[in-house]
């Protein structure tokens, strides 16, 4: 079973796991260069970090270990520059914690700026370019040289607050408190990763996936829901309701947050904004699918054993208790050739109801069309059925025995292991 720690916050995982990948090991890269960005990073120092490694590497083009590191840095950046953004308005966190995007944790904010719906779409516009950045380094990683980054989670802080430093409250082992309480900074100190060319391809897989959340959200106009419900989210939002920010709320539940929540999911009724983005999501969607056929492949060429983040079945994980065994990569492999025809609509999703016709057998939805021919989208009509009906069509539908078969194989865990495998 995936411990629960590496499933409940992607983001959190993917900032533990990578922006403590400079900071460690012998590298191809200058000693004096790896020695200085180290103490950029472990005093929150990110940009310079960055355009230390930029500079390096045009004098050292073929440091793929360089490049790797930078790109690590890169995503770190994007990761920090979107929890400064939460941090700027003051991010409430007892009902961000499971709104994706928005599950960074951040610490209070005592002097929190207004918040308009414009500025609440830049921030995500930034996490996205962030993000292209990221993946375009990582892209020109060349894995079949030596890329290895040994790894202590536990040294680096962020300037999260934006003050210029990183405190004591903005260190990685305290954000990832946040989300697993039990872990204590000597066991992120000593949690040893060593990062290979497999996962140079697994984290320019996930700038893909970041990056298709991020373009779906911005495809869409939510200036409606912003308007009526940023006040869940944010102490000081600009709406046509400021009264809503201003009462005061208990811990518990009350009527006003139970007709909140009841307002939040009506509001998921959004107009189409920028159909491009659907266009660009889906790109970035497919892109991971065969980044992550192009990681496996590369992990499971290896032979050796050694602190490994992504193992193949002759090797030993760092993730306490979990083994890769060969019939789990074979059924990922399995999931990506079913989720790549589904994305292409060569394969449909079944719905639960839609218009029978007798003797002809039942629609699904054309997910590709989904994200090609995008109309208005309204989650309760959705559910209720009439909103997919454009989408609905004749074909080959996806084999509900081919999902019932990866839970089997991954314990009735393949949602967790999805998470981690990429």
């Amino acid at each position: 079973m995936l411990p629960r720690r590496h499933s409940s916050l992607l983001l959190a995982l993917l900032t533990v796991a990578f922006s403590t990948s400079v900071l460690a090991g012998p590298l191809a890269a200058a000693d004096s260069v790896i020695e200085e960005a180290n103490a950029h990073l472990e005093e929150a120092r990110l940009d310079e970090a960055a355009a230390l490694l930029e500079a390096h590497l045009e004098e050292n083009e073929k440091d793929a270990q360089a490049r790797f590191q930078l790109g690590a840095v890169q995503f770190l950046q994007a990761i920090e520059h979107l929890a400064q953004s939460h941090y700027r308005y003051g991010l409430l966190q007892e009902a961000s914690g499971q709104i994706p995007l928005l599950r960074i944790p951040v610490p209070p904010n005592p002097k929190p700026k207004k918040l308009t719906y414009r500025k609440a779409r830049q921030v995500l516009e930034r996490f996205v370019d962030d993000l292209a950045v990221a993946e375009a380094t990582l892209a020109r990683v060349d894995t079949s040289a030596d890329c290895k980054l040994p790894i202590h989670i536990g040294r680096i802080r962020f300037d999260i607050d934006g003050d210029g430093k990183g405190s004591d409250t903005e260190t990685l082992w305290r954000m990832y408190r946040v989300v697993n309480a039990g872990i204590r900074q000597t066991d992120g100190e000593q949690f040893l990763i060593i990062f290979d060319a497999g996962d140079v391809r697994w984290l320019q897989g996930y700038c893909h996936l970041l990056s298709a959340m991020g373009d779906t959200v911005l495809a869409y106009n939510w200036k409606e829901l912003f308007d009526r419900c940023a006040h869940l989210f944010y102490p000081r939002p600009v709406t046509s309701y400021p009264w809503l920010a201003e009462e005061k709320r208990g811990r518990s539940w009350d009527m006003r947050q139970i007709t909140d929540l009841i307002a939040f999911i009506h509001l998921i009724n959004f107009p189409v904004k920028e159909p491009e983005r659907l266009e660009s999501a889906l790109h970035h969607l497919r892109a991971m699918i065969g980044l992550s056929r192009e990681s496996w492949e590369l992990i499971q060429a290896e032979s050796d054993d050694d602190h490994e983040w992504l193992p193949n079945p002759r090797q030993t994980g760092v993730i306490p208790r979990v083994r890769v065994e060969q019939a789990m990569i074979d059924s990922w492999h399995e999931f990506l050739i079913e989720a790549e025809e589904i994305l292409a609509g060569e394969k449909l999703v079944p719905y639960w109801r839609g218009p029978r016709t007798e003797g002809v057998k039942p629609k699904g939805v054309n997910i590709h069309k989904v994200f090609t021919e995008p109309r208005r989208f309204d989650l309760v009509m959705w559910v209720q059925g009439t909103d997919a009906v454009p989408y609905l069509e004749e074909g080959q539908l996806s084999d509900p025995t081919t999902w019932n078969r990866l839970q089997q194989v991954f314990r009735g865990q393949f949602i967790g292991f999805a998470i981690w495998f990429n």
